[in-house]
């Protein structure tokens, strides 16, 4: 169950900072509102997660999945450039979180 919740905490990672950065500075309401739900919803989770286990393990994984899945969202978006190089490292990134599951 810890993993699932971990998972799910990496992924509330990438939405509070995709909406941090559509906050302009906290001057926009409904982007403020995402960002802190899923911030305080985030945390939790990888809070409940480091209960059973290691903590480097899970901070690794949520970290990974969230800047991930960032990265991959503002590529999709237009926000930031599509390059092949950039697909390969991001791709390296989600191996490594799936190597750190398989190691546990």
């Amino acid at each position: 169950m810890s993993w699932i919740v971990l998972v799910f905490s990496g992924v509330l990672e990438a939405v509070w900072a995709t909406a941090l950065g559509r906050t302009e500075g906290f001057s926009r309401v409904a982007p403020t509102v995402v960002f802190l739900v899923a911030i305080v919803a985030s945390m939790l989770g990888l809070a409940y997660a480091m209960r059973s286990l290691p903590v480097g393990t899970a901070y690794a994984v949520w970290v990974g999945i969230g800047a991930a899945l960032t990265a991959g969202y503002a590529m999709w978006s237009g926000d930031e450039p599509v390059s092949a190089v950039r697909i390969f490292l991001l791709l390296g990134i989600i191996g490594c979180v799936i190597g750190l599951k398989l190691t546990h």
